[in-house]
């Protein structure tokens, strides 16, 4: 288990938390963590040198990082050379750090890791060394630039396989495939083929394969979040968002299951990774939910859905914006300007499901005694939220990089945690969370560099255009059509993949159609990035939803289920900001806005109203059904489809009434 859900468990709350219904102990929530998230099984060896000699790695790669980002002009080196030693060390320590298969050995290594750590030693060494030759002959390639390229896409597909399972290298391996034979292809997916020898040059030499734009992200944005993520959450983030949470909204109606959404989306913003996010606020989140009355599967679905949400809300997207950025080329600032507005209506549709829940359901919040105080809270911990402030400046009004922007960040966070001895954290204590940043970092990396190998071929063939183009084919140049391919084009790409390269592989593969109908190019990442992340969710693999049913008990696949029918919303808004720009704040007065995010708001709680059957009361089932149509109605931000949405809403608020009784309590209706 990560340093994060240790932290958390060893903090001291900032008041009192009930004593009958105590948080799920460290095993559970590590049993959890390696049966859903590949990442975390990792080797513990019984040799000490090697922990330390692995230990070291961690530490170096990481201090080199920070080193790079800090400006220091030594360390200043063409992209391709930065690169190739990010990802020479991610593969050291993927094959160092992660066995072979289960039944492996988690204490030593193989014969194996050896020769394959040996390898990934070579591959910076080589890039290096052969750099100028690359300039001269125009990335030609040679023969020992195949031999040893072919040796990089065996490595980065041997170590993804590791790190995250069969999904990801058998759709790299589909993809190389296709670059071999698309002469064979049938009607608008057949190109012209390319040689092994080509092939391995465009991936291996350049900058346009596993060293492309995915590991660029990798080794500039993403390892550098990850840095800042493990540094607050050692210093006791995760436990400030636990309390600050529980303080404004534990004692209200349904009180446990808004604090996990307001705790899950306030760390998930930071950590980037949904099933990590279950585990930490889960162990705590859950027994309460279940304590006030939810049931198991409701409880996990309420921390699944919030958890994957972070991810889509700002300020840092866990590093998902930094990510988009660079793929559009425009500035942070733009990404999360974009972001804001759909994902606190996500949120809003999860607040309201809790809340029809609690009422109809008769779910009351915990003691307001029990909880701590506001004021408490943040006198004790409140200033941890100056290096999110920090960053925020740094990143929207300073003009500095986000890379720079990110370092100086970090730096600030060591020193403010400094400021009170509850945050307080000893050199070992930062090693300690240098080193968990760089496990964490390997995963994601990995996966980033298998993502190149697809987004080559990619660039390569014009595969991303063919599949733009059958999908507005088979969506008959319908906006409607096309979108609900895209849809689950972008859900069926992100099955069981870390949430970043999820949203590569989407986004060079769909966000294209919409982009040819028109769409604004953000409008359409986002819708990309949005599906990608809802595979978390989604049955048959919906890794966020079985997490959180491993912490809770109930069934998997009906968590799986619930956590849809909770997320609603979330389906649901990105097709409201393709036919609506303005909630992307793109060219938008502010009455326009304040249009837009009204009906988005309205059609949100028509959308909770029919899948939880309440609203001032039960529904019967044609009020939900009409309450259904209303939400449809409110998806396009025209006059009358509004007028009639908000006419919908007018007609089950007037039914409501007459089915009050005179002590103004609802009469029983079928749910």
């Amino acid at each position: 288990m990560s340093d994060i859900e240790n932290n958390n468990l060893k903090a001291e709350p900032a008041a009192a938390q009930p004593t009958d219904a105590q948080p799920l102990d460290a095993a559970k929530g590590a049993e959890v963590m390696e049966k859903f998230e590949k990442e975390s099984r990792t080797r513990n060896f019984d040799s000490k040198w090697l922990k330390r000699i692995v230990y070291f790695i961690c530490l170096a790669f990481t201090v080199y990082h920070l080193a790079y980002a800090s400006g220091i002009r030594l360390l200043q080196m063409v992209n391709i050379k930065h690169h190739a030693i990010h990802v020479g060390l991610i593969l050291i320590l993927g094959f160092a750090l992660y066995p072979a298969f289960k039944k492996s050995s988690r204490k030593k290594m193989a014969w194996y890791d050896w020769i394959f750590i040996a390898l990934s030693v070579i591959m910076p060494i080589y890039v290096f060394i052969r750099y100028p030759v690359f300039i001269s002959t125009g990335f030609a390639g040679e023969n020992i630039d195949i031999i040893l390229g072919t040796i990089l896409i065996v490595l980065v597909l041997v170590a993804s396989r590791r790190l995250s399972g069969w999904a990801l290298p058998i759709l790299s391996v589909i993809f190389l495939l296709y670059a071999l034979f698309g002469r064979s292809f049938p009607g608008i997916f057949k190109h012209r083929g390319y040689t092994w020898h080509r092939i391995v040059t465009y991936l291996t030499t350049d900058i346009y394969g596993i060293y492309g734009t995915s590991i660029k992200v990798s080794a500039t944005y993403i390892v550098l979040f990850i840095i800042f993520g493990e540094v607050m959450n050692k210093c006791g983030m995760g436990q400030f968002f636990n309390d600050i949470a529980n303080a404004i909204a534990g004692h209200t109606k349904g009180g446990p299951a808004k604090v996990a959404v307001l705790a899950s989306g306030f760390l998930g913003s930071i950590n980037g990774s949904a099933v990590a996010n279950v585990v930490t606020t889960g162990t705590f989140t859950i027994p309460l939910m279940k304590k006030t009355g939810y049931s198991k599967e409701f409880a996990g679905s309420v921390e699944a859905t919030a958890s994957v949400g972070g991810q889509l809300l700002p300020p840092i997207m866990g590093a998902a914006a930094f990510v988009m950025a660079e793929t559009l080329g425009v500035k942070y600032g733009a990404i999360i300007k974009a972001a804001v507005i759909p994902a606190l209506i996500y949120y809003l549709g999860i607040i309201i499901q809790v809340q029809m829940r609690a009422t109809k359901d008769n779910l009351n919040g915990l003691p307001k005694d029990q909880m701590p105080k506001v004021k408490d809270v943040m006198k004790e911990r409140g200033h941890l939220l100056i290096p999110i402030l920090f960053l925020l400046y740094m990143l929207i009004f300073s003009g500095v990089t986000v890379i720079r922007g990110a370092f100086w960040t970090i730096i600030v966070t060591i020193v403010v945690a400094e400021l009170r001895p509850v945050s307080r954290m000893s050199f070992k204590d930062i090693c300690d969370a240098f080193v968990q940043a760089a496990k964490s970092t390997v995963s994601v990396a990995m996966a980033c560099a298998c993502v190149g190998i697809i987004v080559g071929v990619c660039g390569m063939t014009g595969f991303a255009l063919n599949v733009a183009h059958a999908i507005i084919s088979i969506g008959e140049h319908s906006l409607m059509l096309t979108l609900l391919f895209t849809m689950i084009t972008c859900m069926i790409l992100g099955m069981g993949l870390p949430s970043i390269p999820s949203y590569l592989i989407t986004a060079t593969i769909a966000a294209p159609a919409l982009v040819e109908l028109g769409q604004p190019e953000i409008a359409a990442h986002m819708f990309c990035f949005y599906f990608a992340m809802f595979a978390n969710l989604t049955p048959p693999v919906a890794l966020a939803s079985f997490a959180a049913a491993g912490l809770s008990g109930g069934s998997p696949m009906k968590t799986g289920w619930q956590s849809v029918r909770l997320a609603l919303a979330g389906f649901i808004v990105p097709f409201m900001f393709v036919y609506n720009p303005p909630l992307l704040l793109e060219n938008v007065t502010f009455l326009s806005g304040l249009q837009v995010v009204i009906t988005a708001c309205t059609g949100v709680v028509l959308i909770a109203a029919a899948a939880e059957g309440y609203l001032m009361g039960r529904l019967n089932i044609p009020m939900r059904v009409l309450a259904g149509v209303g939400a449809f109605l409110l998806i396009d931000s025209g006059l009358w489809t509004d007028l009639g949405g908000l006419a919908v809403l007018a007609l089950i608020l007037l039914g409501q009434k007459f089915l009050f009784n005179k002590k103004g309590k609802p009469e029983p209706q079928p749910a």
